[in-house]
């Protein structure tokens, strides 16, 4: 028996990837069939639970193999040549095998390159590359070894893909479309989810998503606070004087959020818009948080978080991740991370109109966001929508 698709088809050795390849099809039957009904055009086709469950296996496989000392990162997208513009294809098919793919991989491990698949009957083979795919197409990055996230597009999206599953060796995380629903769901995770109605390119919480993205991809750790506009109350939890206050506000990302582009010219503005998120996300590497207000002005970094004159502390938070089966956990502040996760909790309790976002140097993301329906800090543990 070969690597080939034939006989992953016949029968994953992945056990994994059939626990999971169920939710993962009604996961895009439902979106597809959502958005045919809405008439979005150009949709991906829509694959089958055995077709997933094949892809992962080899994937996952291949992941652990080495070319040249290095581990293999690789984009699959599941969709014919016809629906990719200007795709670089092969002279003849190469067979889906964990083979293939590793030989394959140091050419494709760049951002924005997929490696194309699609099947004729039960076999799946690779047909070439692409650096477009439609909406809800199926992706499946491998990230590292044993470390697999299936993913789509947003339909009309500029910014991060919307993620679908996460597994890692044995542990299989499913994200919970239902979480969007919860009364108190802070607007960043409903676009992270990517369920928001809202246009995915133009809405403002996007640009919250693309924060944290860029912020968990430094490396270093960070707290970036997002505070009301037209008041000062913040102020009352910050350390005076602030180490780097900027004054007037800083306002290159509000004023490319508020520009009217055009199609013509929307190339060039997610450009500068990626550029001035990354410059703002890099501010958060240095010790403090960055505040920056609802508007997206920023107004400084490198703050001190402090508790406000006759102010508890606080003293519990409640933590969840939005993935089936998670429960609720009711913990100390001090429980969930070191004093950066302290202090975001502190300054969330004392200012309930903000939210604090803060990564983990591990890779760890959290949104702190107050809940008024528990009437506690909520920490919504963000990491495996942002891989």
């Amino acid at each position: 028996m070969n690597n080939g698709t034939k006989s992953a088809v016949a029968g994953p050795t992945y056990k994994a990837a059939r626990l999971v390849s169920g939710a993962i099809e009604r996961h895009f039957a439902a979106q597809l069939a959502a958005a045919a009904e809405r008439g979005e055009p150009n949709l991906a086709p829509e694959p089958s639970g055995q077709t997933i469950e094949s892809i992962i296996d080899i994937a996952f496989w291949a992941s652990l193999r080495k070319e040249e000392g290095r581990s293999p990162k690789i984009s699959i997208a599941f969709l014919p040549p016809r629906q990719s513009e200007l795709p670089l294809t092969f002279e003849e098919r190469l067979p889906f095998s964990v083979d293939v793919l590793t030989k394959l991989a140091p050419a494709v491990e760049r951002s924005g390159i997929h490696l194309g698949v699609w099947q004729d009957e039960d076999e799946i083979y690779i047909w070439g590359t692409t650096h477009t795919v439609p909406g809800f197409c199926f992706v499946l990055e491998v990230v590292e070894p044993g470390l697999l996230v299936i993913k789509h597009r947003r339909v009309d999206g500029f910014g991060k893909y919307v993620n679908v599953a996460v597994l890692k060796g044995d542990e299989v995380k499913v994200i919970d479309e239902e979480s969007v629903h919860q009364p108190d769901c802070p607007k960043l995770l409903n676009s992270l989810l990517g369920f928001t109605a809202q246009s995915a390119w133009t809405s403002p919480v996007n640009l919250h998503v693309q924060l944290a993205v860029s912020m968990r991809a430094h490396g270093h750790g960070g707290m970036l606070l997002i505070v009301p506009s037209g008041s000062d109350k913040w102020r009352e939890s910050i350390i005076d004087p602030i180490s780097y206050a900027v004054n007037p506000p800083f306002t290159g990302l509000a004023k490319l959020m508020a520009m009217d582009v055009s199609k013509r010219d929307l190339a060039l503005w997610q450009e500068q818009l990626a550029d001035e998120i990354d410059c703002v996300a890099g501010l958060t590497a240095v010790d403090g948080a960055t505040i920056i207000n609802d508007k997206h002005e920023l107004l400084a970094f490198g703050a001190k978080i402090t508790r406000p004159y006759g102010a508890e502390t606080v003293k519990e938070i409640m933590v969840t991740e939005p993935v089936i089966d998670n429960e609720a956990q009711i913990i100390a502040p001090g429980q969930d991370g070191g004093t950066r996760h302290f202090a975001a909790a502190q300054f969330v309790y004392d200012q309930r109109d903000a939210f604090a976002l803060v990564a983990s140097q591990d890779g760890r993301f959290t949104i702190f966001s107050w809940s008024p329906m528990d009437d506690i800090v909520h920490a919504h543990r963000v990491e495996s929508l942002l891989l």
